[in-house]
C-alpha cells in the first residue's frame, strides 16, 4: 500500500508577538528568496531574527545533545504560539563583532591557517648555513611524525652541507603565539613614547604644567618632588639648565620626604613620594592599569609606527626564509585575495611530480574559502589587513562567505541588513549569492531596505504600518510587483519611482556655490597616495565609493585628526596641508552601540531620566518621606529593585536547558523598588513614564519644557518609536548615530563639522527622507555635514559628491569624479556616476 507525502512548501507562523509584533500570522514560502521590509522600528527584525532565527535555532540545537547544548548558545522558546515546518537556522546579523588587534582578514576567513600548512608541508626550508632545501615529499612526511623528543619530527638534512636542522611548522607560522615578532608580539605595531607628548609645550613652567605626563592621575605631586631635588619649577622648562632638564627626562626613581600644601592651608607629609621621570611615569602608570578609558588616555603619549625588526608583517624574521614559488608567508599575506589565487596555479608549476597530489589536497581548501570572498566582491582585500580596519559591511560579507562554502542544503538563512556598506554595483553580486544559497535548495530570509534586493525576491513581507507601537502588523505580502502596485504599500512608491527622491531645497542647486572650502591631502596611506580632497563649508557633502576605495581612509584617518589636531596630539605623519576653512570643532559620529549594557536607556543617555529623577524628587510625597533624586535611579542602591538589582530581569541557570531570562518577579520589569513606585506625578510612576514611546511621551510632558525638548529632538530625529527605557545597545547603527546627534541639536552650530559614517544604515527611505532633514536643521543653524554614504538617495540630496575608486584596494584610491550629483551623474565616471544616473532618472517624474 503506497503513501503519498506532501513536502511543506511554506513556514507556518501563527501568533508571533516579539517586541511590537501584534500577534502576527504569516506564511513564508520555502525554497525561495524572501524579503522583509518596513520602516524602522516596525518589526522586521523581530520576525526575522526574534520568529523565524530563534525557533529554527532552537529546535536544531534541541537536536543533539546535552553535552553539546552546553557548550552552543542556546535561546529559549520565540514568542509565538506556533510555527510549523521551519528548517534549521543560519543567521547574518546586522553587527558583527568587531575583531581585536591579532584579528587579520586572513585569520578571520581562516585562509591564514592553510596558508600556515602549505608553507610547514609544501615549502622550501632553509638550512643554518643558507642553503635553500627544495621541497620534498620526505620533508612533509617528516612534519607528520608524531610530536615528542626522538620522533625526528620536522628533523631535516640539508642535501648540501649535511647539517641537520629543525624545519618550522605550522604552529610556527602563526603570528599568534609561536610565529609572533619578539619586538611587537605579532601585532605588526612598535609603541614608542613620544618626547614631543610628554612635554608638548617646553614655553611652560613645571609648576604650570609643562611635564604632561605628571599631570596624570596620582602624579599631580610630582613637580613638588622635582622641586624637592633641586629642580626649578617656575622658571620656563626650555630655560632651565641642561642638568635639569635631564633630571625631568630620566632622572632615577627614588623616594623624597615632601609636603604637600592644600587648598585650605593644611600642609600633607609625604615620607615616601617616588620620583618618577617624564617617561616613568606613563610607563609605570600603564604597567599597573587594566582600565580601558585609562589604557586609551595612557596612548596619547605613544607613538605607533611600523614595527621595524618585521616591518609590520606581524612574522618572526626566521620565517620569511622559508618560501614558497620564491615567495615568504609575508609576500602571500600581503597579496589581495584576486592576486593569491592568480598565485595557485604557480604553486602547482614549482613543486616536484610527486607533490602535485598533496598539493591539490591543501590548496583546494584555500580555493574553497576564497572564492566565496572573491563572489562577494572582496577580491581586493589583503590577508594581512587588520580586522579592526574592516567596515561592517566587510564583516559581514566574511562572515557570510564561512557559511556559503559549506554548500548545505535545506537550511533556513537569515540575514539581517546585508546590503550594509555595499556600494550599488556590489549589490548585484550580494544578490547573486542569495539565489546561489536558493538554488542550493535553501531558504533565504533577508531584511532590506535596499530596492534593488526587494525587487529580486520572489515574495517580499512588509511589516508596518509605522515603527514602535504603530507596527508590528503584516500590511502587505506579494511578488515586488504586486507590492509596487499595492495602494498603502510604503516602499512601493520608491519601486514604482514615483516618490519625491529629493527632499532638501539646496540639493537641487546645479553648482556649488559655497565661499569657504576644507581639505586635506594624503602623502601615503594604505591606497591614497597624494590625494587632495577638498569640501564646501555650510553645505552636505558625500563620499562615496567602492567598499575599500580608500573613504574611511581620507574623512577618519587623515581629515579629522587633521582638523582636530593640537600641540598635544599632532596630525598623522602622512597627512600635510590640511586647511579648515574657518571650522573650529568637528563631531565625528560613528555608528558604534550607545553604552554597553542594560542598564543604558534612551533616558538615560538623554537628560531625561535626570530631570525626571529631580521632578520626582521635588513632589512633596517624595519630601516627606525624604528621598532624593538619588531613589529615583536605578542604578544604586537606594532606589533599584532588591531582586534584579535595577536591571528589570533575572537569569535562570536551568542545568541542561538554556539560561532563562526571565522578567523580575519582584518589580515585574519594572527596574524600581516598591516603595519607590508608589511616588506619582500625574497618576504615572516614573516605571510608567519609561515604559512610554517618544511620540506618546510628548503630549505627557507638555508642561515640562526640558524633557518636551529633548522628546521633540528625538521625534525630529525620527526616533519616536524609542521608547524611554529601551535599552541603547540593541539599537542599531543609524540609530545609535542619531540618538547621538541629539546633544547637538538646537544650537548654533557655525563653525562645527559634523561627520557621519554610513548613517543611512537600516534605513527605510521614509526614514532616509527625514535623516535628510536632520542634516539639513545642523545647515540651517551653521553647520557643515560630511558623511561617508552609499545610499543612492542620500547621494542624489547631496550639495557635493566625492566619488573614489574605481574600485577596491590597489584598484582603488583615486577620485573618480566629484560635484553636485548631477555632474557626477553626468560624467558617468566609475560605477557611481553610473548608478546614480539611472537612479536620478528612475524618480524623474
Amino acid at each position: 500500500m503506497s503513501q503519498s507525502t506532501t513536502i511543506p512548501d511554506q513556514i507556518r507562523v501563527t501568533g508571533a508577538y516579539v517586541n511590537n509584533l501584534k500577534h502576527v500570522n504569516v506564511n513564508i514560502p520555502l525554497h525561495k528568496l524572501v524579503a522583509i521590509t518596513g520602516r524602522s522600528g516596525s518589526g522586521k527584525s523581530s520576525l526575522a531574527m526574534g520568529v523565524l532565527y530563534a525557533e529554527g535555532m532552537r529546535r536544531y540545537v534541541s537536536a543533539l545533545s546535552t553535552y553539546t547544548r552546553r557548550r552552543l548558545g542556546q535561546v529559549g522558546h520565540a514568542q509565538v504560539e506556533s510555527i510549523q515546518h521551519i528548517p534549521s537556522a543560519i543567521a547574518l546579523r546586522q553587527r558583527p563583532v568587531v575583531p581585536g588587534i591579532r584579528s587579520t582578514v586572513g585569520t578571520t576567513t581562516e585562509a591564514l591557517n592553510v596558508l600556515r600548512l602549505m608553507f610547514s608541508r609544501l615549502g622550501s626550508p632553509q638550512c643554518p648555513n643558507g642553503h635553500q632545501v627544495p621541497p620534498t615529499l620526505a620533508i612533509a612526511q617528516s612534519m607528520d611524525l608524531p610530536n615528542q623528543p626522538g620522533s625526528g619530527m620536522g628533523e631535516i638534512t640539508c642535501p648540501t652541507c649535511g647539517v641537520k636542522f629543525q624545519a618550522f611548522s605550522a604552529e610556527d607560522f602563526a603570528f599568534n603565539s609561536a610565529g609572533a615578532c619578539p619586538t611587537c608580539n605579532g601585532t605588526g605595531e612598535a609603541k614608542t613614547l613620544a618626547t614631543d607628548r610628554l612635554i608638548p609645550d617646553p614655553s611652560l613652567t613645571i609648576r604650570n604644567g609643562a611635564v604632561a605626563s605628571w599631570r596624570l592621575p596620582g602624579r599631580n605631586f610630582m613637580p613638588l618632588v622635582a622641586q624637592q631635588i633641586g629642580i626649578d619649577i617656575d622658571t620656563p622648562f626650555q630655560d632651565l639648565p641642561k642638568k635639569q632638564q635631564d633630571m625631568v627626562w630620566h632622572g632615577t626613581k627614588r623616594t623624597y620626604s615632601i609636603n604637600i600644601p592644600s587648598k585650605s592651608g593644611k600642609i600633607f607629609h609625604m615620607d615616601n613620594a617616588m620620583f618618577e621621570n617624564a617617561f616613568n611615569a606613563v610607563e609605570d602608570s600603564m604597567a599597573t592599569t587594566t582600565n580601558e578609558r585609562a589604557i586609551t588616555r595612557l596612548n596619547r603619549f605613544y607613538r605607533f609606527d611600523v614595527c621595524p625588526t618585521c616591518h609590520g608583517t606581524r612574522f618572526r624574521p626566521e620565517l620569511l626564509h622559508q618560501l614558497i614559488a620564491g615567495k615568504t608567508i609575508a609576500d602571500v599575506s600581503a597579496m589581495t585575495l584576486s592576486d593569491l589565487k592568480a598565485f595557485i596555479p604557480t604553486i602547482y608549476t614549482w613543486l616536484p611530480e610527486d607533490m602535485q597530489a598533496l598539493a591539490h589536497d591543501i590548496i583546494r581548501e584555500l580555493t574553497t574559502i576564497l572564492q566565496p570572498l572573491l563572489d562577494l566582491g572582496l577580491s581586493y582585500l589583503q590577508l594581512s589587513r587588520a580586522g579592526a580596519s574592516l567596515s561592517t559591511g566587510e564583516l559581514q560579507r566574511i562572515q557570510l562567505s564561512r557559511t556559503l562554502r559549506t554548500q548545505t542544503t535545506g537550511v533556513l538563512y537569515v540575514l539581517d541588513e546585508p546590503s550594509i556598506g555595499l556600494h550599488p554595483a556590489n549589490v548585484a553580486g550580494l544578490i547573486a549569492v542569495m539565489r546561489g544559497l536558493v538554488a542550493q535548495g535553501n531558504s533565504v530570509v533577508v531584511v532590506d531596505h535596499d530596492t534593488a534586493i526587494i525587487e529580486a525576491a520572489d515574495e517580499v513581507l512588509e511589516i508596518g504600518p509605522s515603527a514602535g507601537a504603530a507596527g508590528g502588523r503584516l500590511i502587505n505580502q506579494g511578488s515586488p510587483a504586486a507590492i509596487a502596485k499595492a495602494p498603502h504599500s510604503l516602499i512601493g512608491p520608491y519601486l514604482t519611482g514615483q516618490a519625491d527622491l529629493i527632499v532638501r531645497p539646496t540639493a537641487k542647486r546645479a553648482t556649488v556655490t559655497a565661499k569657504k572650502w576644507y581639505g586635506v591631502t594624503v602623502t601615503d596611506r594604505f591606497n591614497l597616495h597624494n590625494l587632495t580632497a577638498t569640501f564646501p563649508v555650510n553645505q552636505l557633502s558625500a563620499v562615496s565609493g567602492f567598499s575599500g576605495a580608500g573613504k574611511s581612509t581620507l574623512v577618519f584617518d587623515a581629515l579629522v585628526p587633521a582638523l582636530t589636531a593640537t600641540k598635544a596630539k599632532l596630525a598623522p605623519s602622512f597627512v600635510q596641508d590640511w586647511h579648515r576653512g574657518g571650522l573650529r570643532r568637528v563631531v565625528a559620529i560613528d555608528a558604534s552601540p550607545v553604552g554597553k549594557n542594560v542598564r543604558s536607556t534612551v533616558a538615560t543617555y538623554t537628560n531625561i531620566l535626570d530631570r525626571l529623577r529631580d521632578l520626582f524628587a521635588s513632589l512633596p510625597a517624595s519630601q516627606q518621606r525624604g528621598y532624593t533624586a538619588s531613589n529615583f535611579s536605578y542604578n544604586v542602591t537606594a532606589g533599584a529593585c532588591p531582586t534584579c538589582g535595577g536591571t528589570g530581569q533575572i537569569s535562570l541557570d536551568i542545568q541542561y536547558l538554556p539560561d532563562m531570562q526571565q522578567v523580575c518577579p519582584t518589580c515585574q520589569g519594572r527596574r524600581y523598588n516598591p516603595e519607590v513606585l508608589e511616588i506619582k506625578w500625574q497618576g504615572q510612576s516614573i516605571a510608567d513614564l519609561l515604559n512610554l514611546g517618544v511620540d506618546e511621551a510628548l503630549p505627557v510632558f507638555a508642561d515640562q519644557p526640558a524633557i518636551e525638548q529633548t522628546l521633540q529632538t528625538l521625534h525630529d530625529m525620527g526616533l519616536g518609536y524609542l521608547h524611554l527605557g529601551e535599552s541603547t545597545p540593541s539599537l542599531s547603527g543609524g540609530e545609535a548615530q542619531r540618538l547621538k546627534l541629539t546633544a547637538h541639536m538646537g544650537k548654533s552650530q557655525k563653525g562645527t563639522l559634523f561627520v557621519f559614517d554610513e548613517p543611512s544604515v537600516g534605513l527605510h527611505p521614509l526614514d532616509v527622507a527625514t535623516l535628510l532633514q536632520v542634516f539639513q536643521h545642523l545647515i540651517d543653524a551653521g553647520g557643515t555635514v560630511l558623511t561617508i554614504e552609499h545610499d543612492l538617495d542620500v547621494l542624489a540630496n547631496a550639495d557635493y559628491l566625492l566619488d573614489l575608486g574605481p574600485e577596491g584596494g590597489r584598484f582603488g584610491g583615486e577620485i573618480v569624479a566629484s560635484g553636485t550629483p548631477q555632474e557626477v551623474a553626468q560624467s558617468q565616471a566609475g560605477h557611481t556616476g553610473q548608478y546614480l544616473a539611472a537612479h536620478l532618472a528612475h524618480f524623474a517624474h
